[in-house]
């Protein structure tokens, strides 16, 4: 019985290892896309908020690493890997309110992948052990780290979507 016992947790550890896996996958892959758009338009493009949305392309890119940062090291009660000012910048409720610079920029590609890979090493060496529950504006319960992390992942997708629509609406520079 005992070694049923652990060829089944040992099976369970190995689904959760591997879903983690699939989930940084998404992740990376989602931002990977976000630095596309980062490279291929403009500075004031990605400044630009067009008519009908209240943020630009840039607060949404920004919005999703702070996002990130505050679903896993926040709920965590880790000490986050961005400054305190993007977060008051770029957290949720919050609208473009300033135009960000080419050194906002930079920072910003940087963030992009610094972050996740630094969560995904700190999810291995297990940091994240007094994560707070929170119910998201979805009415979704993140009960969990793993939750927290896979929900990033919709909610990332989200943003890509509104990128996507916006893309279509910015104006054509001369």
């Amino acid at each position: 019985l005992f070694l049923q016992i652990k060829s089944f947790l040992n099976k369970e550890i190995n689904y959760i290892k591997n879903y983690m896996e699939w989930i940084y996958n998404i992740t990376q892959q989602n931002r990977e896309l976000l630095l596309k758009f980062m490279n291929k338009f403009s500075l004031d493009q990605l400044n630009q908020v067009p008519e009908g949305y209240k943020n630009s392309i840039y607060w949404n890119i920004a919005h999703t690493v702070v996002t990130q940062q505050l679903l896993t090291y926040g709920l965590s009660n880790e000490p986050l890997l961005i400054d305190a000012e993007l977060v008051n910048c770029y957290r949720k409720g919050t609208v473009t309110s300033s135009k960000a610079t080419k050194n906002d920029l930079e920072i910003m590609k940087s963030l992009l992948f610094s972050t996740i890979e630094k969560t995904k090493i700190d999810y291995e060496k297990g940091n994240f052990k007094n994560f707070t529950p929170y119910t998201t504006s979805l009415r979704i319960t993140l009960s969990s780290i793993e939750e927290a992390i896979s929900f990033n992942a919709f909610h990332e997708g989200i943003h890509l979507g509104y990128i996507l629509s916006m893309k279509n609406c910015l104006l054509v520079e001369e």
